[in-house]
C-alpha cells in the first residue's frame, strides 16, 4: 500500500488511520492542523486511511496528503457516499454497508490510528479501536492529537477513571499523546506494546 517500500519508519507504520470531524471547525488553527497532519504522515512515506469525506478536517487531512504526493484511501458507508460528501481525488475509495463495516474495514487497512478533534462520531470511532486494544486484539499504536488542549478535558477524565479505580493505568497507556504533529507521529514510531491479550471475567475492567 505505501508508495516505497524501502522507506520504512521505524515500527514499519505504513498506513495510519485518522480519526476527525467533518465540520470545518470555527478554530482556523484545529482546520490548518488536519491539513497538517495530512502532510506530515504523507512526508514519512505512510498511506492516509480515513472516512471519505471531502468535508471539514477529513478533508483537510486527505488535501494535505495529496497534496504531497501521499496515497489517500477513504472508506466510507454506502449511505453516505453522494456527490456532495465523497472526496473525488483519493487514491482509492471503499464503500462498505454501514458504519460497523466501516470501522472492521479501517482497523484492517491501518497500522496505527491518530484522533484528531472532532464531535461524537470521531469519539466513538477512537473508543472502539482503544477498547479493542485493550482487550489484545491488536497492538497497533493509538494517538490523540491534542491540539490547543482540545481534549484536555477528556484527558483529564482519564486520569480520573485511573483514580478511581476504574481504568487500569495500562489500559491508558495503551495511549500516545502530543499537541505537536511532529512529536505525535515520532512517538507512535517508537511506540511498543506490552500489553497481553486476556480471558475476561466478571471482575476485570473494562
Amino acid at each position: 500500500m505505501s508508495k516505497t517500500e524501502n522507506s520504512k519508519p521505524q515500527n514499519h507504520i505504513k498506513s495510519i488511520a485518522v480519526f476527525c470531524g467533518s465540520g470545518s471547525s470555527n478554530d482556523e488553527y484545529i482546520y490548518s492542523q488536519a491539513y497538517e497532519m495530512g502532510r506530515a504522515i504523507a512526508n514519512k512515506n505512510i498511506d492516509v486511511v480515513f472516512g471519505g469525506s471531502k468535508l471539514g478536517l477529513m478533508g483537510q487531512v486527505a488535501n494535505g496528503a495529496l497534496d504531497n504526493d501521499g496515497l489517500v484511501y477513504g472508506v466510507i458507508p454506502d449511505f453516505l457516499k453522494t456527490k456532495e460528501i465523497v472526496h473525488r481525488d483519493l487514491t482509492e475509495l471503499i464503500t462498505t454497508q454501514d458504519m460497523h463495516e466501516r470501522k472492521l474495514k479501517m482497523h484492517e487497512m491501518s497500522d496505527g490510528f491518530i484522533m484528531l478533534p472532532g464531535g461524537f462520531g470521531t469519539l466513538e470511532e477512537f473508543f472502539e479501536i482503544v477498547t479493542w486494544g485493550q482487550l489484545g486484539l491488536h497492538k497497533k499504536p493509538i494517538g490523540i492529537l491534542n491540539t490547543e488542549g482540545y481534549y484536555n478535558d477528556l484527558l483529564m477524565m482519564f486520569n480520573g477513571m485511573v483514580t478511581k479505580g476504574l481504568l487500569k493505568k495500562e489500559n491508558l497507556d495503551l495511549i500516545v499523546v502530543s499537541d505537536a504533529v511532529e512529536m505525535l507521529l515520532d512517538k507512535m514510531e517508537k511506540y511498543e506494546s506490552t500489553h497481553e491479550a486476556k480471558w475476561l471475567n466478571n471482575k476485570d475492567q473494562t
